[in-house]
């Protein structure tokens, strides 16, 4: 039954004109719209009169602009670059030339990949004892050299190894010890130096390819070898007597040589000269036999003359040349013949020379 005492109100209380919300207690409904305007009316009122909204939007400009700009890089010729996004390494490699990335959740190591020099064993001052060397025969020498490298990978170069240089001094320090410490001294002051750097090339390059280190050795050049200044003057001493010895040598060799060649001009001037002899020797042999066989020949035919022939050719191969004293065996005189003065010394002598 309805209920007509509620003097125009209805069961829920009096009704209103305008649409109004209450709550029981009579304060109004929340109105989410008018508390965010009154939020940034707050919040604009922090801000001082001389911001508009036109500074505010130059504010947001500048700062996109900001954005922007971190977010394009330059990769020079010789430099390359290695992206990270929210700290992970990207699998691209930026070669050189201009790139964009999205800072900040984006960022970009440069590494130079261009070829870098290492200097080892220089002192640092007149009483360090960097870059002495034990060798192999216990001898001691102060050894400064080079390293000439390059980054071949700039990933591993710049997140393998949290201090890649240091590493690699220490490294090519350990293997110039390990190489220098299994040679003598004499090796590594005069012929085997580039051997030796070759030895430590290869082990320092393989020690720092089982760092994945991301560098390639070039160049290993040993620059100087000297001993330790305490023994400096003995060891310039000792330096001398082996010069010494080896001009010593030379010169021996050098006189070797010369008497050498000498004797064996002289052995073959004395081959040529018997060789020619025999051949004489040889031809007079063949002549004489030639002579005897054609004499043999006419003593076959006629044996009488011939033996006089003979004969008569001896005798006067004999008799030429000396004084001869003729005889008639018919003369009845007897004659006188002065014999000393014939064959006196001057007479025999003038008889020897063939003068008469």
């Amino acid at each position: 039954m309805p209920n007509n005492n509620n003097n125009g109100r209805g069961p829920w209380g009096p009704r209103s004109t305008e649409f109004n919300h209450s709550n029981n207690n009579g304060s109004p409904p929340f109105d989410f719209d008018n508390f965010i305007a009154r939020l940034i009316r707050k919040i604009l009122g922090f801000i001082p009169s001389f911001y508009t909204y036109s500074s505010l939007y130059i504010s947001a400009l500048v700062a996109f602009s900001f954005c922007l700009f971190q977010s394009i890089y330059i990769v020079h010729p010789d430099e390359r670059g290695v992206e990270l996004r929210f700290g992970k390494i990207k699998n691209e490699i930026s070669l050189p030339g201009l790139h964009v990335m999205f800072w900040p959740i984006d960022q970009v190591e440069i590494v130079k990949v261009i070829e870098r020099q290492e200097n080892i064993g220089r002192p640092v001052s007149s009483s360090s004892n960097n870059g002495l060397i034990l060798t192999g025969d216990q001898n001691i020498v102060s050894l400064q050299f080079s390293i000439l490298y390059v980054v071949s990978d700039p990933r591993s170069y710049l997140f393998n190894l949290e201090n890649p240089r240091d590493i690699l001094r220490q490294v090519a320090e350990s293997a110039m010890r390990e190489v220098v410490g299994g040679r003598i001294a004499v090796d590594i002051f005069r012929s085997k130096r580039q051997q030796i750097a070759l030895e430590v090339r290869e082990l320092i390059q393989k020690t720092m390819d089982s760092y994945k280190s991301g560098i390639l050795i070039n160049t290993i050049s040993i620059e100087d070898v000297s001993p330790p200044r305490e023994v400096a003057s003995a060891f310039d001493e000792v330096q001398r007597a082996e010069q010494d010895e080896e001009r010593f040598i030379e010169e021996s060799n050098k006189y070797t040589n010369q008497i050498l060649g000498s004797a064996r001009g002289e052995a073959s001037r004395i081959r040529e000269s018997s060789i020619a002899y025999k051949d004489r020797i040889i031809q007079e042999a063949k002549g004489e036999a030639d002579r005897f066989l054609s004499v043999y020949g006419q003593y076959v035919n006629a044996p009488a003359l011939l033996r006089s022939r003979i004969y008569l050719e001896t005798m006067e191969g004999i008799l030429k040349g000396s004084k001869k004293v003729v005889i008639d065996q018919k003369q009845t005189v007897i004659p006188y013949l002065p014999l000393n003065e014939m064959f006196s010394p001057v007479q025999k002598q003038q008889n020897s020379d063939g003068v008469k």
